[in-house]
């Protein structure tokens, strides 16, 4: 059956009787429908918030780290909103620290 089938069905229906599905499954069903949603991506993206979080407060002196823009730097001073980054020679960068998203430490090559 269609989707046209389906509503002209319920079209015909005589007007005092009620659709054979009901209230309670409908709403069972967004129930279930929004604890799916909830196990699949709303609990994820929080576990992932708290792993950042907590990686940028752990931060220290000499961590190798990347920000949401893509540059590469050495941690160089903390303070409680920015970092100074070291990026090449003696150019170094103050960014904001919910700016920076990964460690890189491990994946440095080691020379």
């Amino acid at each position: 059956m269609n989707i046209l089938t389906i509503t002209l069905l319920q079209a015909s229906a005589p007007a005092g009787q009620a659709p054979a599905g009901g209230g309670a499954s409908f709403i069972i069903m967004m129930v279930l429908l929004f604890a799916i949603m909830w196990l699949f991506m709303i609990r994820p993206q929080r576990k992932q918030q708290k792993e950042l979080e907590k990686f940028r407060s752990e931060l220290k002196k000499g961590d190798k780290v990347v920000t949401a823009g893509g540059i590469y730097g050495t941690v160089d001073e903390i303070k409680d909103r920015s970092v100074l980054i070291k990026v090449d020679g003696d150019v170094k960068l103050r960014v904001d620290k919910n700016s920076i998203v990964r460690d890189f430490t491990d994946d440095a090559p080691k020379a």
